[in-house]
């Protein structure tokens, strides 16, 4: 998410062209985050068989995305210097990064939840992030916060002549510290409890396969098949998201890391890495929302159920004018 550390203050053609193109790259891309968290959220909240500890925490990182992707145009508008006095300066900065970093760490929780089901399937209730929910979803909130305040209590370039830019509100060292202290060891810790997700779900795959054998022999192999196929579905959904979701962010972050180093780069290619590269991570929620059934069947309840009227409505309206010329040709009959 971080931006490069240039201060753009003239040529406004070209400001004025760069803007246009960040807003026809990112606009679309938030709008959909936006509406695509709205619909499951919603579908989570009316659905009273899902309020359990595993959707709290989803609907925590939902809440998050959706703010992720309210800012999101926002983001690669940081280049651009700003007539801002100090505090609003401050809070035109700060709330982006605060909203990715808390995007972030929502989902590092939602996968150690789903990790510690998975890995400990008789005692998870047991560990803290089960027994102190409401904790849990405090710290993933707190945290975030905290550190991208670190700015408003001194923490950096601001002076007497300062304008309103990228540069003045984030130091260098912060921005190292944000990379790799906290961005990319969350992404690594991340990749690394899906990996072990899958391993896990292979192992219990090949029990399952030994016992299914050990009872029923008959069907034995095309059963074998479908489940190997559905696991193969899962490797290629997960190595998919990380190639189209978490490389460009990755790359965004070299982008910047390179920007702070006064690395000489097109304005083009960090535009685009920026508005594709952070849009491309906050689109994972929106991935693992709508690919649950259990999250938009409120809404298939919903669109059934004003299709079957509608189609009874239309039934109805059809029969009617049938039955008076079918009248009609009974008494010309007669």
């Amino acid at each position: 998410m971080k931006e490069l550390r240039m201060v753009n203050c003239s040529n406004q053609d070209e400001e004025s062209f760069q803007r246009n193109l960040i807003f026809y790259l990112s606009a679309p891309l938030s709008a959909f985050i936006v509406l695509a968290n709205l619909f499951i959220i919603i579908g989570i909240v009316f659905n009273r068989k899902l309020h359990d500890t595993a959707n709290y925490f989803f609907l925590s990182l939902l809440f998050a995305d959706f703010f992720t992707g309210v800012t999101l145009p926002f983001i690669p508008r940081m280049k651009f210097c700003k007539e801002l006095d100090y505090h609003s300066c401050l809070f035109v900065y700060i709330s982006p990064n605060f909203f990715f970093l808390s995007f972030l760490s929502n989902l590092l929780m939602v996968h150690y939840e789903k990790y510690l089901c998975i890995v400990y399937p008789l005692h998870f209730r047991s560990f803290w992030v089960h027994r102190f929910v409401p904790l849990s979803l405090l710290l993933v909130w707190t945290v975030p916060l905290v550190f991208s305040s670190l700015p408003v209590f001194g923490w950096n370039q601001w002076g007497v002549n300062s304008t309103c830019s990228y540069a003045h509100i984030f130091p260098s060292a912060y921005l190292y510290l944000e990379i790799y202290g906290f961005l990319i060891p969350s992404i690594l810790v991340i990749t690394f409890l899906m990996i072990k997700v899958l391993s896990v779900a292979r192992r219990q795959l090949q029990e399952i396969k030994k016992l299914h054998r050990s009872v029923q022999r008959e069907g034995a192999l095309q059963l074998e098949q479908q489940m190997d196929l559905r696991y193969a579905k899962c490797i290629a959904s997960v190595s998919l998201i990380f190639l189209v979701c978490w490389v460009p962010y990755i790359a965004c972050l070299h982008v910047s890391v390179l920007a702070i180093q006064q690395y000489e780069m097109s304005w083009l290619t960090f535009i685009i890495l920026t508005c594709m590269g952070s849009g491309s991570a906050a689109v994972i929620p929106v991935i693992l929302g709508l690919s649950n059934r259990q999250y938009t069947s409120l809404w298939q309840a919903v669109f059934t159920k004003h299709c079957g009227a509608w189609g009874k409505s239309q039934e109805k309206g059809a029969a009617r004018p049938q039955d008076k010329p079918s009248h009609a040709v009974t008494l010309d009959s007669g």
